[in-house]
């Protein structure tokens, strides 16, 4: 605050004002701290504030909307999950896009749902190579800096938090046909089928289709409709289902797995003090939530303690420890297998009940006098006999039990005490950090129903077990000489990763005893370890000159084990400055500006992280150059072997050149704040996998290939419009452009096409590749497309309309990609007297998703697969005008833009309001404080298309995957 001379009276009243010279916020940087002043690089800060408003269980669901540059998916709704992230665009083609996590110094290896939210006091997000090129390689798609609380000087503070909440699905489903028009549809597909493909006159097609429904819905065992068969259920005067057809069972399976009040409760004790030289922070917490799909649920206990200590005037240390213990439950089926129950219960014919009917269509009780599940054993059709989604979770069971353990302890020797003389300012720092996990995984089938009944059930069991560690010695300079300031830091730093797995499988087991020793069979049994080093050596370089012109520089050299000797090592580097132009002179007069300063940076990153699909899931490669063999090719009791990768010596690092300048500023006694940025990131000698013919026995091997350019705008501006003595309201907007552009691929080979992507020199990454729809034939009810055909150099010509679906395969268009145009946050928060009110949205403008899971509810491919409602719209007859086709089943069609839907949304992501009891009352209750609050979380979302989930994946891609939550909840925070 700014110093004030007052006139001593009897009543003295002062109104403070911020010294905005002195006023500076410091932040967690690689390897230290800086002033945001000083900082030469891009970073965005978010306090533990912004987290503890939300009820999370995983970090990284926190980060949405709280940076410019950054993209996170939404995550899963599955309890513990992550959501993915990506900070200033995509980074590679198939090394990992991933930002870096350090913990407290040290790069995090545990799981991130096993970080106790409320242990975190702040994130820093670096951006730039300025702010990440100390991490070197890792640190190429951006770092999340993560600080936990540390201990504070005084008496003991006890701080009890607890919260409880209730949660439902945040996705809307698709918009689903009912009974009656999914009879009316499927009868239209047997019709159109029998007029269209096999060649019948329309009246027969009619009749042919009325005597095919009862067998292709099942027969009268699955018709709801009491007062009218399956052959006589259509009016052959109109075409249509009979209006007063009565239902006698309407049971959709999502409801019956689905909880509208799944619940959540969390609780957290910490204690903070330390004296003047020793500081202690320690924390207990306890988290159960419930998943939204019944049987799914996570727990997790964590513990954590730090203590800094000042042992004399130039030693001092630090030990932070940290210990979780989680369980995860959960549905082990994924994709279109029709156990995920995220596919087969949203988009299952609606006539099939939950429970079994009698002929009257009531439920049939058992012995237990309970309904019985249906699992469609005695002739539900297709591929859906024996099996019921309900009985499907309540029989088989998945979990997975994960021990985490963290270690990050130091040891500084020196000091900025003038009594040092010489040596003031020199430290020698030592740092070890440990990261342990401990994981038991269980996927159980049962023996009753289901794919492995004849096997008599089956019980796999994984083990595995990772550590990881980090040992660096940091040399650091601190000194100033009069306006002269230099900050020289030099170290080395080595890292060591070990993984090992273990599994084992058998068949034929005891009934109840989920343990592999009683099972009779033998069904798999697998083992492998990878391991992974790094060393480096390090240095930067500070300097400024009166708080004015700011310098740094920095420089780190990796060698990574995943590449041969001769290639092993990578030099990474950055510079950078920064001008505070509102120290200058000719700025003195100038009362209504703050601060104003320029800032500019350039820097190359490395990248040694080449991902690979291992049983459909991507995992790093840790042997890139290496030749491996796969052993799994036993000849009687010979051991065989095949080559499963060749040998490449040369490849090396992925490198990342990163450009970024920048202008930061306030105004009006800090009261508005602006910080905008351009950034321009030229990734060379990408990692991919170099295509081969496949008449050599493989598709590819591991090379440096291709350029890739991302570019974009940051802006941020945040105010405050009102501030009273009672009343303040704080907002922020924050707007974001990314635009990507593969710049070279391999000289053989300008684009690879991947289904309906294509990476294209001069396109942005996973750009749509696909037919263009043309509408629908008035007179026959087809899906139009746009094709064309080609002269001898590859040129497009004679475009016109077709129906002719194979030739539309051949005559495909690039059609945008997921990229969005803009995208950022909306935040508010006020406060008056002892209440607060923040609220957090985000948006998405522009980029497309194919949605594939929309497609499939208008092209259905099964007799048993319901439809979308827009299908309502479909081609009937001869002179409709429409933009759906007539209705098919498993008909003869490509893949077009049709399902392409605008990726633009917007979404209210958190409310909360709370309320600060006032100080007289927690004085009389000899409290600290008490603070109540509740809140609302992921409330709505507005897109294109009910159901779709725009915010999947940064492809635009659509998945069979759990529905995120929605999360009301109460809480309350007691300071002793």
């Amino acid at each position: 605050m700014q110093t004030q001379e007052v006139a001593i009276k009897s009543s003295v009243k002062v109104f403070m004002k911020s010294d905005s010279e002195m006023l500076d916020e410091v932040m967690v940087v690689a390897y230290g701290t800086a002033k945001k002043s000083s900082f030469t690089g891009s970073a965005s800060t978010i306090d533990n504030k912004k987290l503890q408003s939300r009820p999370i269980t995983n970090v990284s669901k926190g980060l949405e909307g709280q940076a410019t540059g950054l993209l996170t998916t939404s995550g899963t709704g599955q309890p513990g999950e992550s959501a993915s992230v990506v900070i200033r665009g995509y980074g590679s083609i198939n090394a990992s896009q991933s930002p870096l996590y350090v913990v407290d110094g040290i790069p995090y290896d545990g799981t991130l749902s096993s970080i106790n939210p409320s242990d975190i006091e702040s994130m820093t997000v670096l951006k730039d190579a300025s702010a990440g090129a100390l991490y070197g390689a890792r640190g190429a798609n951006g770092v999340v800096m993560i600080t936990t609380k540390k201990g504070k000087e005084g008496k003991t503070q006890v701080t009890w938090r607890s919260t409880v909440g209730w949660s439902s699905r945040a996705l809307k489903e698709y918009n689903m046909v009912g009974q009656k028009d999914y009879v009316q549809l499927t009868y239209e597909g047997l019709r159109n089928g029998f007029a269209f493909t096999n060649g019948y006159a329309w009246a027969d097609a009619e009749a042919a289709a009325r005597n095919s429904l009862s067998g292709t819905l099942g027969g009268e065992q699955y018709n709801p409709f009491k007062n009218y068969t399956w052959g006589n259920i259509i009016d052959p005067a109109t075409g249509t289902v009979r209006a007063d057809a009565t239902s006698a069972w309407d049971e959709r399976w999502m409801d019956a797995l689905q909880k509208d009040n799944a619940f959540r409760h969390e609780h957290q004790l910490s204690l903070t003090g330390g004296t003047e030289k020793t500081k202690y922070m320690f924390s207990l917490g306890y988290l159960n939530e419930d998943g939204i799909l019944v049987t799914t649920g996570f727990q997790r206990y964590s513990a954590r303690a730090n203590i800094n200590s000042e042992v004399t005037d130039w030693f001092s240390a630090n030990l932070n420890t940290s210990l979780t213990h989680s369980v995860s439950n959960y549905s082990q089926y994924t994709g279109s297998s029709q156990s995920n129950v995220w596919y087969s219960a949203q988009f299952v014919s609606p006539l099939f009940p939950v429970y079994i009917k009698d002929a009257q269509g009531n439920n049939a009780l058992g012995e237990d006098g309970h309904p019985q599940l249906d699992y469609g054993e005695s002739g539900r059709p297709g591929s859906y006999s024996d099996y019921n989604p309900l009985g499907g979770l309540l029989d088989d069971k998945s979990s997975v039990k994960n021990d985490v353990a963290g270690l990050r302890t130091g040891l500084t020797f020196g000091s900025d005490k003038d009594d040092f003389g010489v040596l003031k300012g020199l430290k020698l720092a030592i740092n070890f950090g440990m990261d342990y996990r401990q994981a038991s995984q269980m996927n159980y089938m049962n023996m009753y129903h289901g794919n492995q009944a004849a096997a008599g059930g089956l019980l796999s069991k994984y083990s595995t077990r990772m550590q990881s560690y980090t040992f660096n010695q940091l040399l650091m300079w601190n000194r100033s000489f009069g306006l002269h300031n230099f900050d020289v830091m030099a170290g080395h730093e080595f890292y060591a990763y070990q993984y090992e797995y273990l599994k084992a499988a058998k068949t034929n087991l005891v009934d109840g005893i989920l343990e592999l020793r009683p099972g009779t069979t033998l069904s798999d049994a697998d083992s492998y370890t990878d391991n992974y080093r790094i060393e480096s050596w390090l240095g930067r370089f500070n300097y400024n000159y009166d708080e004015k012109y700011y310098f740094s520089a920095s420089l780190r050299t990796d060698g990574s084990s995943r590449f041969y000797k001769d290639d092993r090592w990578g030099t990474f580097w950055s510079v950078g400055g920064n001008w505070r132009i509102s120290k200058e002179a000719f700025m003195e007069d100038v009362s209504w500006i703050n601060n104003l300063s320029f800032k500019v940076s350039y820097g190359q990153q490395g990248n040694d992280d080449i991902l690979k699909i291992s049983g459909g899931v991507y995992t790093s490669d840790y042997y890139l150059w290496q030749s491996l063999y796969d052993l799994g090719w036993a000849n009687s009791n010979q051991i065989g072997g095949l080559v499963s990768t060749l040998e490449n010596k040369n490849v090396s690092w992925e490198k990342s050149g990163n450009f970024n300048i920048g202008v930061e500023a306030s105004f009006f006694d800090n009261r508005l704040s602006v910080n905008a940025e351009y950034y321009n990131k030229k990734t060379t000698d990408m990692l991919l996998n170099y295509p081969m013919a496949t008449s050599t026995g493989f598709s590819g091997y591991n090379a440096n290939v291709g350029d890739m350019r991302n570019s974009g705008f940051e802006l941020e501006i945040k105010g405050t419009p009102i501030k009273t003595n009672n009343f303040t309201w704080n907002i922020t907007w924050m707007g974001s452009t990314v635009k990507n552009k593969v710049l070279k691929l391999t000289g053989e080979t300008p684009e690879i096409i991947d289904g309906i992507y294509s990476i294209k020199e001069g396109l942005p990454i996973n750009t749509f590749y696909m037919a263009k729809a043309a509408g629908v034939d008035p007179a026959t009810g087809a899906q139009l497309y746009w094709v064309y055909d080609t002269d001898d150099e590859g040129n497009m010509i004679n475009e016109r309309i077709s129906s002719d679906y194979e030739k539309a395969a051949q005559s495909k268009y690039y059609l945008g990609s997921r990229i969005p145009d803009l995208y950022g946050s909306i935040g508010t928060d006020l406060s008056w007297k002892g209440v607060d009110l923040s609220i957090l949205t985000t948006y998405s403008l522009g980029g497309k998703v194919y949605d594939g899971l929309y497609s499939a509810s208008m092209n259905n491919m099964y007799y048993n697969n319901a439809w979308n409602e827009h299908a309502l719209r479909r081609w009937q007859k001869p002179g409709d005008i429409t933009d759906v086709p007539r209705i098919e089943i498993a008909g003869k069609n490509t893949t077009n833009d049709r399902f392409l839907v605008d990726a633009s949304y917007f979404a209210i992501k958190n409310i909360t309001l709370g309320y600060t009891l006032p100080k007289a009352w927690m004085q009389k209750a000899k409290l600290g404080s008490v603070r109540v609050f509740g809140s609302i979380d992921n409330l709505a979302l507005f897109t294109h298309l009910q159901g779709m989930n725009p915010q999947y994946n940064f492809s635009g891609e659509t998945s069979y995957s759990y529905s995120p939550n929605k999360t009301w909840s109460l809480g309350v925070e007691i300071n002793f």
